[in-house]
């Protein structure tokens, strides 16, 4: 079969490779659409995991299965599926304790273009079928529905971290797709003020129409100083980091009001360590919790999310900017994530 894959750190090419064999609990799938996402950015020009050589890329996809093991029951050939970006092992000790995203080791739930192959192929492989897979329903866009891989999830996860209430006071740090999502699910949730970091004109109307309140512009001024004036000095609740790099933790800490709580979900590609404010934390002592996770995979959280899509509380199709037809423009829409132009939200490939 053929796949697009990281060569080595800073290249990308087509590779042909074996089908990948299906084991008796697990499913082969072919994908229906795939999305690049910054973290294969990260991966293959920043070498955040270290080197991978013929690794195929990809951890975003809607797929049709077309082989499934002996031990499955919830799925067949010609299922079309909803493929979650992180398919843990159910029966790991990590999975028993609530946290399966890490199951076999800290991110090892995370096995797509990590330290297996990916799903920019034409085929991939899915362990634990009936865990990790979700029916796709008939009523959703597969493009549209693709931002349930890793988009959505991830998103939504900031905001659990941060653990949003009714009536909080809310800033979203960083509003590509996975902040805007973490815009939509801190309104669901029933954040009050809701302040977005950012500054691309598509990724502003996008963070309005999702529910933010203000936008901040880091452009404009210090962001710490623009929410502090914008809250008359008390601060936030609540912060959710979708964007930033490792100094963007300083700020957070700086506009978090003493017992409030941030939630990161962006992938550090770079940097040795996290600064922490001393006298803005408290002296440690400031009830200033920090919280960092990659968002839970598996078959209910997709069922769950997907809902809110078929119900019409949750339209992803704001966050797709690009759309291509065809296998051949992976690369197209790869190199669209490492140099984002302002047009840019999220770029579908439509196999």
């Amino acid at each position: 079969m053929k796949g697009y894959a990281m060569l080595e750190i800073g290249k990308t090419g087509w590779i042909e490779k074996e089908m990948p064999a299906c084991g008796p609990l697990d499913a082969i799938v072919k994908p229906i659409a795939v999305s690049p996402c910054t973290s294969d950015i990260h991966t293959v020009w920043e070498g955040a995991i270290g080197n991978r050589h013929d690794m195929i890329l990809g951890h975003e996809a809607v797929g049709e299965v077309v082989e499934t093991g002996a031990l499955v029951k919830e799925f067949k050939p010609g299922d079309r599926v909803i493929v979650p970006a992180i398919t843990p092992d159910w029966g790991s000790l990590e999975a028993q304790k609530n946290f399966s995203m890490h199951s076999g080791g800290m991110l090892a739930g995370w096995k797509f273009s990590n330290f297996k192959d990916g799903v920019f192929a034409e085929y991939f492989h899915v362990n634990e079928a009936d865990a990790n897979l979700a029916l796709l329903p008939d009523c959703l866009d597969p493009a549209a529905a693709v931002m349930l891989s890793d988009m959505v999830p991830t998103g939504f996860h900031g905001v659990e971290l941060a653990d949003v209430q009714f009536g909080d006071s809310v800033c979203v740090i960083g509003i590509g797709p996975v902040g805007l999502m973490s815009v939509a699910a801190a309104a669901l949730r029933g954040a009050s003020r809701l302040y977005a970091v950012g500054s691309r004109t598509k990724c502003v109307e996008a963070a309005k129409a999702y529910g933010a309140t203000d936008i901040i512009d880091y452009r404009n001024g210090d962001l710490v100083e623009q929410i502090m004036e914008k809250t008359h000095g008390a601060g936030v609740d609540r912060v959710v980091i979708a964007g930033g790099d490792v100094d963007t933790f300083a700020q957070a800490v700086q506009m978090l009001k003493p017992g409030g709580v941030i939630g990161n979900v962006n992938y550090l590609g770079a940097g040795d360590y996290v600064r922490i404010p001393r006298v803005d934390w408290g002296c440690g002592m400031g009830h200033k919790t920090i919280r960092g996770g990659l968002m839970p995979g598996g078959r209910l959280r997709m069922e769950k999310l997907a809902s809110l899509m078929e119900t019409g509380r949750l339209d992803t199709s704001r966050l797709i900017t690009h759309k291509f037809n065809g296998f051949e423009h992976m690369e197209e829409a790869l190199l669209l994530m490492k140099d984002k132009p302002r047009d840019l939200i999220k770029p579908v490939v439509m196999i």
